[in-house]
């Protein structure tokens, strides 16, 4: 392994964070190229080492990768420039889309380009799925798990958060111990572990105490709120979408189950992690509720919040990265979380349908059942077309998710040209 020069550093993962499109597959990706293809900067070894040490932390697992391979070449300071390098380019496409979408989104036109938006992005988390599914259901106990995360959220409504922890320790106690570390895994060094948690720590939560301390009770709420997601943001961003818009929309009426699609949307087309979806939502609610000052505000918070802990999870376990990967329980564990959220991102398909090809729906209540169903009167009928219309372009663009959104928001725009309830 090199260590090169940070004007090299900056370029490189410059350029990573800038052609960071397609989700945390072509990220990595992208990485793998960069790092250990075109240059001798780290190993295969070393980068598959640490993409599974990143898989089993909270939070997006490519940023948390860039963060690490970072700190493998420059320490902390390495890892902070690599890790802000993947998000800052895509947090400042979030912040003009944003600000594009309060200004020009009630206009017809946007709102029948949005609906076609809408269907792709349907399409995109059942492809998702499908990817999910191939790779983490291969058992009889994997389905099981799935079917639980299904239930779990679509039948009785339980917390995102008590339902990873179960899965979790469903997994953890999977495993017989006794097997044994790898004999170059590194001894842990309590003080300097702690030091590193302490400083780090005190980073993320100081500011957000700052916050409830002074009154500032939105903001309070969008830092505490993040930070509490960051920290169970297994399985990837679908599987916390489905949390994410049950609290802004149901809890905190922030936003708009409608304007929680849009954001996924506008989310895939930028580069960095899919999480910036948290930024987004932020900014809309902040400047929906008191213009532009709380917009910038609340965007800087939801960011402070989601991607501080990153930096904490990886300075603080990055020296002890073979024997974290190479805990039988701990793979065990994020096993069962990564087949359990194939049952979360189910939930969230039949979510983000429902929502989107009808107006309302509403929850039948029986005993401990909480069964959310369309009101079958307000379905839309261009949003069912095009819906319909969705996996033939997926198909057609051969799964280019940025020429799918493009196709299907002129098909959106087509559409509403015709005598169709455009919700």
């Amino acid at each position: 392994m090199s260590h090169p020069g940070w004007a090299e550093m900056f370029r490189v993962f410059g350029r990573i964070g800038v052609l960071s499109f397609g989700g945390p597959a072509a990220q990595i990706a992208v990485m793998h190229k960069e790092l250990v293809e075109d240059r001798p900067w780290l190993s295969k070894e070393s980068f598959l080492r640490g993409l599974s040490f990143c898989m089993l932390l909270p939070g997006p697992e490519a940023m948390q990768l860039a963060t690490y391979t970072g700190w493998k070449m420059r320490g902390t300071a390495g890892g902070l420039l690599a890790g802000l390098l993947f998000v800052l380019p895509g947090a400042a496409v979030i912040a003009l889309l944003a600000w594009l979408y309060v200004q020009y989104g009630t206009l017809p036109a946007v709102q029948s380009a949005f609906l076609g938006i809408k269907a792709a992005v349907v399409v995109i988390i059942l492809q998702a799925l499908r990817r999910l599914a191939g790779k983490a259901l291969r058992h009889r106990a994997d389905w099981m798990l799935a079917g639980f995360g299904f239930a779990a959220l679509f039948l009785l409504n339980l917390p995102f958060p008590l339902v990873v922890l179960a899965a979790a320790l469903t997994g953890f106690l999977r495993k017989s111990p006794g097997a044994e570390l790898p004999a170059s895994a590194a001894p842990f060094q309590a003080a300097g572990t702690l030091r590193t948690v302490a400083v780090w720590g005190s980073l993320w939560l100081l500011p957000l105490i700052a916050l409830s301390l002074s009154g500032a009770g939105f903001l309070a709420d969008v830092g505490w709120f993040f930070a509490k997601l960051a920290v169970v943001t297994f399985g990837g961003a679908y599987a916390v979408l489905a949390y994410i818009s049950q609290t802004v929309v149901s809890q905190f009426g922030w936003i708009t189950a409608g304007q929680m699609i849009d954001a996924l949307g506008l989310a895939e087309t930028t580069p960095g992690p899919l999480i910036l979806v948290t930024q987004f939502v932020a900014m809309l609610s902040g400047l929906l509720q008191d213009g532009i000052g709380l917009f910038l505000a609340a965007g800087a918070v939801a960011l402070w919040a989601t991607f501080m802990p990153c930096f904490l999870w990886i300075f603080a376990a990055a020296p002890y990265v073979e024997r974290i990967a190479a805990h039988p329980r701990l793979g065990m564990a994020l096993k069962a979380v990564t087949a359990t959220v194939a049952g979360v991102i189910l939930n969230l398909s039949v979510w983000f349908l429902m929502h989107v090809a009808f107006a309302q729906t509403q929850v039948y209540e029986a005993g401990i059942l909480h069964i959310p169903a369309p009101v079958w009167s307000s379905m839309d009928t261009a949003a069912v077309l095009l819906v319909l219309l969705a996996p033939l372009a997926a198909w057609m663009v051969r799964g280019n998710m940025l020429l799918l959104l493009a196709a299907m928001a002129c098909a959106g725009l087509a559409l509403g040209e015709f005598p169709f309830p455009i919700s």
